[in-house]
């Protein structure tokens, strides 16, 4: 069965650009006298990129489903905890730290600027939404850390069905119609949202054409024999570690690529992912072997959503969700009690077809207050005609935008 994967919209810390259109809002734009400054440049260390790579890495082992295709975008959540963390104190900061595997200030280097370059098929936005009537007063230096390294905008509002509409508005703009909708109500203590969204259109390098699409078995979890349209290829780029095989295939303008993982025969993708660590997949990644490789491949398209709140918790962030013990004194403060995260929202839908990949994921950190052919020797041959697991990354450091598996088509 087809299915959509809602993907990448962040809350979490950062206000982005400005409210869609010149459609009506309700919202005050409260970045007035907050400009957007040149962060100070940091020198990222190798340390904190393999441990953002833990973190994508156990993201996805952690809402995997054993019947279901799963769908995150490691680069969404990221974006938005981070932005959130800038507002953390002590033992609450430290978890966070921790779990996304650097320091505040790493991350908030390794993050800044992402999709930026000129013409890059990702977009990323981020804004911070405030409950009006003094429910909650931001920290000046907070504000500005989010606009200098996220570009993030800030607003206040009523936090009424108007807010709703103008959060889901901002959502799907900025996910390029991608994910529609990001809230369905506000919790009566909620006075802060941190989002973060994300859209991918990147155009394969070489395209398919039609004769590289025909009808072919695909087998999924359950066993059953599917008939789908599967695309054809030749790639350069062949990886292989001790359980599966795959392959690389490049974006236009190869700052980003597809990967596949196809495990071998007799061992199932869930087993796969959770025997994985983000050091093993980072090297398999950075060594691929040049040769010939014979792709077959499926269009698809996935979409997922869920609440982060008990898989962030299961991996290591269990004080920021501490109405009593967090300290999240650093992003603001509050007559109504101490500040913690209620809930993160994630959403991320991702399509594969002939032209390319398109893709889009919303997270948003909700603050709320205590209360068969012959081939040549020499080349490879990967065929998903089975369950797989695939990544959308960033090729200049390998950070997946999108991960997930397929088990059914």
């Amino acid at each position: 069965m087809k299915q959509k994967r809602l993907a990448l919209l962040v809350a979490g810390t950062l206000l982005c650009s400005a409210l869609v259109g010149c459609t009506k809002t309700y919202a005050t734009d409260l970045m007035d006298g907050v400009k957007e400054g040149t962060p100070t440049e940091v020198q990222v260390q190798e340390e904190t990129w393999a441990g953002m790579y833990d973190f994508s890495v156990k993201l996805l082992q952690t809402t995997c489903d054993r019947e279901e295709n799963a769908l995150v975008s490691p680069m969404s959540v990221l974006s938005a905890l981070a932005m959130t963390a800038n507002g953390a104190q002590g033992e609450t900061r430290a978890q966070m730290e921790n779990t996304m595997g650097g320091s505040v200030e790493q991350l908030n280097g390794a993050l800044a600027g992402l999709g930026q370059e000129e013409d890059s098929p990702l977009y990323l936005a981020n804004s911070i939404w405030f409950a009006e009537g003094g429910r909650i007063t931001p920290d000046p230096d907070f504000l500005q850390v989010n606009a200098d390294y996220y570009g993030a905008g800030v607003f206040e509002a009523p936090f009424d069905q108007t807010t709703i509409t103008d959060i889901n508005r901002w959502v799907k703009e900025h996910t390029h119609g991608m994910v529609e909708e990001i809230l369905k109500e506000i919790p009566r203590d909620t006075v802060m949202y941190l989002i973060n969204a994300l859209a991918f259109e990147g155009e394969w390098e070489n395209p398919y054409q039609k004769e590289d699409v025909w009808q072919q078995a695909f087998t999924n979890q359950a066993g059953k024999v599917q008939q789908v349209s599967m695309m054809h290829s030749e790639e350069e780029l062949y990886l292989r570690d001790e359980q599966a095989q795959g392959f690389i295939k490049y974006y236009q303008g190869g700052r980003y690529a597809f990967v596949a993982l196809l495990p071998d025969k007799g061992i199932s993708v869930l087993d796969y992912v959770e025997g994985l660590d983000g050091q093993q997949l980072k090297a398999l990644l950075d060594n691929p072997t040049s040769v010939p490789v014979a792709v077959t491949m499926p269009k698809f398209e996935s979409e997922m959503e869920v609440d982060l709140q008990e898989v962030l918790k299961e991996m290591g962030m269990v004080l920021p969700f501490d109405s009593a013990q967090a300290d999240f004194t650093g992003l603001g403060t509050s007559p109504e009690g101490n500040l913690f995260i209620n809930q993160v929202f994630h959403k991320a839908y991702l399509e594969v077809q002939e032209t390319g990949t398109h893709g889009g994921a919303a997270t948003a950190v909700e603050i709320n207050c205590e209360g068969a052919f012959q081939e040549p020797e020499d080349q490879k041959v990967v065929t998903l005609d089975r369950p797989f697991v695939y990544l959308v990354v960033d090729t200049s450091s390998m950070l997946p935008v999108f991960m997930g598996t397929v088990l059914s088509v």
